[in-house]
């Protein structure tokens, strides 16, 4: 299947009332719900009437959105010192489903859904497939993980709100994935990047590519680069679009990318975003890079005021050529948490990536970031996979391209790299949300 042109791409929206909003009208709507929402969690949430109280804070001082620097952050460690239920603002008996994120020390981050909750969260999946092209007579094909990850049944409710066909195939078995993406007539697929770039490479090989009918990939949950994009684009002859979730806030579905990618749209009539510079926690402007931070304006189970995110980007509020007044945020730099230092560099590890996919032929968008501390001096090796041919070269040939990744990797990076190239599928693949660094430094 030809992948469709923009030029032929039918522009849809969902909601065009909410979507296509003047400011004026979106902000008066965000004060009304968050007027109303500071009043409930302050009645119902002892963590933050105890917060608001220590701040000298009442619910009557904030008058509208403009107000809402005056309220508290929320972080994922508050989250853990209140798990399991401790921020619910309703009577357990109202919740009907829990989500959560496992981490990778220590109890889960648990969020708990009213069914009203529930709906929202399907309804912002579903705006965000119509704003990829999707409607009710499209087959999605879903290898997001089901369980307490969000992704797989986030997926699954937008589906289900738009009309759609789910195919909840969860991940793991990829020979499995492609049979089924075959039989089914799947028109979209939805998965973590990474998965998307060993699926696309898994369909060329077994070559089945011309036998797909897929014209869409939604793919999210981990930091990728416009580079990755155009790569799977490629390899499936498809559109891909960057969605973004976190289960705290709702799950995916808090913002996904219309067919102009300049960026995800936000559905601020549920999630009002800020940007925030990280050190002194002012607000960015548009354009400017810094932590992202949500307050939910409507969510019933578990409201959060401020959740900050760890997630670094920026935001545009100008009108969209889709028409959609919504902001955008851009493509995300990576985590706070990603965030490496180096000998005082910051690095990210889609620098990385874009570096590699800059090179062109020779090298593979896979990788390992290993970071180490050598007689008190930071370290950092990149291990790069390299095309099958220059293991059968001579040795010189390898010797230059290894030269030449160090030199693109220290001009993207600024800081010296040593580079470390191996076989293809010498690096694990992921089915889930890629592993990219190692740091041995215990830091």
């Amino acid at each position: 299947m030809a992948k469709v042109a923009l030029k032929d791409w039918k522009e849809q929206i969902r909601d065009p009332k909410i979507e296509c909003m003047s400011r004026d009208e979106m902000t008066a709507l965000q004060s009304e719900r968050l007027v109303k929402q500071v009043k409930n969690v302050y009645d119902h949430v002892e963590f933050y009437r105890k917060k608001m109280d220590d701040m000298g804070i009442e619910p009557g001082d904030i008058k509208g959105i403009e107000d809402i620097g005056k309220l508290p952050f929320t972080t994922k460690e508050d989250l853990r010192a209140n798990y399991p239920f401790g921020l619910l603002a309703v009577p357990q008996e109202k919740i009907v489903r829990v989500q959560g994120t496992s981490g990778t020390t220590g109890k889960l981050t648990l969020a708990s859904y009213t069914q009203k909750d529930v709906d929202v969260w399907g309804e912002c999946v579903a705006r965000g497939l119509t704003m990829a092209g999707l409607t009710a007579e499209d087959r999605l094909h879903i290898c997001y993980g089901y369980g307490l990850f969000t992704g797989g049944m986030g997926l699954d409710f937008g589906a289900r709100k738009l009309g759609a066909m789910a195919i909840p195939m969860s991940a793991g078995n990829t020979k499995r994935q492609l049979m089924c993406m075959e039989d089914f007539g799947a028109t979209a697929f939805a998965c973590t990047p990474s998965y998307a770039l060993y699926l696309a490479e898994a369909a060329n090989e077994a070559g089945i590519v011309d036998k797909l009918r897929l014209k869409v990939g939604i793919n999210g949950a981990e930091p990728w680069t416009e580079e990755m994009r155009l790569k799977i684009e490629e390899l499936l002859n498809v559109n891909c679009f960057d969605i973004y979730g976190l289960c705290e806030i709702t799950g995916p579905g808090v913002a996904l990318e219309c067919i102009h990618h300049k960026g995800m749209h936000i559905y601020e009539d549920y999630f009002y975003p800020e940007v925030l510079n990280p050190a002194d926690y002012t607000p960015c402007a548009d354009g400017e890079t810094g932590e992202l931070v949500f307050t939910t304006l409507v969510k019933e189970g578990m409201p959060l005021l401020r959740y900050r995110t760890k997630d670094l980007t920026s935001i545009d509020h100008s009108t969209c050529e889709c028409g959609r007044t919504l902001p955008r945020i851009s493509k995300f730099k990576g985590r706070t948490d990603d965030m490496k230092v180096i000998r005082g560099v910051n690095v990210f590890p889609t620098q990385v990536e874009t570096a590699l996919l800059s090179i062109g032929g020779g090298v593979a968008p896979h990788y390992m970031m290993i970071v180490d501390r050598e007689n008190n001096l930071d370290v950092l090796t990149v291990m790069v996979e390299v095309d099958e041919k220059y293991f059968s070269d001579e040795i010189r040939k390898l010797d230059e391209l290894k030269n030449k990744v160090a030199a693109v990797l220290k001009q993207a990076l600024g800081v010296a790299v040593r580079v470390k190239l191996v076989e293809p599928k010498t690096i694990e693949r992921s089915e889930g949300k890629a592993k990219r660094v190692i740091d041995n430094r215990g830091l």
